[in-house]
């Protein structure tokens, strides 16, 4: 599943080793079975936060975007009392998720004043993974990292990240202040990061978060028409779900879940296990509001993929097998800058 048009939800994490992320892998609380957490929805959030806890997650990711600042209260309200047991990771500059515009703000002054909001919305004196959300073109990514890398020293964060950018404005900003992690959308459908990315993150020694490994819960299998999607979700107006493209998409899905009954699991945790086993330094982040898939989802850490079903995957999703872009062209034109 995934977070709808107003970022309010549901819970997204990963079941895999938060240590992966450079500059996080040496925290002593971070175990090699713990998971991330995306939260959202206040109604459900607090308890899957809480139950993920039980099961050893204890890295939270949000934005300010999320909610227009409300998940970030959300994640002050259930680590309250247990703060120092988590790696809270959040972001700014996203101006296109509470507008419906794409935009974004990367100027220092924006930077600092996102910082000291999100500080008192999280309740926390220190962020530990600061993230700018969608690179601002019209600022050098140097001022902005340059603002985020004066937010270290001054003790309000621990460590930077940046998503959907290119290569070269990561190769700038990992000059500016050295990068912990890269977040962008990644999965089996969706492997546009492999050519550039992903050798660029192996070489720069930074961590790679992958948002959306299960293409937005189509490749849990369970959907297979948008009509069934509730009024204003995002996936309504996404290329991929639409028409023809669906169609052809769902020939993808059947394929998965036939893999998956051979290796005797769920569609959605050998697409995780498939996104593990690309390499040590990515860190999926699926999402559901359901405890029970908070379980299932958790268990595809321990998933070993055989040879020939690897095999069959790399086949069947290769680069460009899904149908339809990953957002509208207006999105995307706004990605890898």
């Amino acid at each position: 599943m995934t977070t709808d048009s107003t970022g309010v939800g549901e819970v997204q994490y990963a079941a895999t080793q938060a240590r992966r992320a450079r500059g996080l892998r040496d925290r002593p609380r971070v175990r090699d079975d713990d998971a991330v957490l995306r939260p959202a929805r206040h109604c459900l959030g607090d308890r899957n936060i809480a139950a993920a806890r039980e099961i050893g997650i204890d890295f939270l990711d949000t934005s300010d975007a999320y909610g227009q600042g409300r998940n970030e209260e959300l994640i002050a309200r259930a680590t309250k009392g247990y703060r120092d047991d988590y790696v809270i990771a959040t972001k700014f500059g996203n101006l296109g998720i509470a507008t419906g515009v794409p935009s974004s703000d990367g100027r220092p002054e924006y930077v600092r004043a996102c910082c000291e909001e999100s500080l008192q919305r999280l309740q926390t004196e220190i962020i530990d993974l600061y993230y700018i959300h969608r690179v601002d073109p019209t600022v050098p990514i140097e001022d902005t990292v340059g603002a985020m890398s004066d937010l270290v020293r001054q003790g309000k964060v621990r460590h930077l990240g940046i998503c959907e950018a290119g290569a070269a404005t990561i190769r700038r900003a990992h000059v500016t202040h050295p990068l912990a992690a890269v977040q962008i959308e990644y999965s089996l459908w969706t492997r546009d990061v492999e050519a550039e990315i992903l050798p660029l993150c192996e070489e720069l020694g930074i961590g790679f978060v992958a948002y959306s490994p299960l293409g937005r819960g189509f490749l849990a299998g369970n959907i297979a028409d948008v009509a069934t999607l509730r009024p204003g979700d995002a996936r309504r107006n996404m290329p991929r779900f639409q028409g023809d493209n669906l169609h052809r998409n769902l020939q993808l899905v059947e394929e998965l879940k036939a893999h998956a009954a051979a290796e005797n699991c769920t569609p959605a945790q050998l697409a995780l296990a498939w996104i593990l086993s690309r390499a040590s330094y990515i860190v999926p982040i699926p999402g559901t509001s359901h405890r029970h898939r908070l379980d299932e989802n958790a268990r595809a850490v321990a998933l070993k993929i055989s040879a020939d079903t690897e095999d069959a995957l790399l086949q069947v999703f290769a680069p460009g097998a899904a149908s339809g872009l990953r957002y509208p062209e207006n999105h995307l034109v706004r990605l890898g800058i």
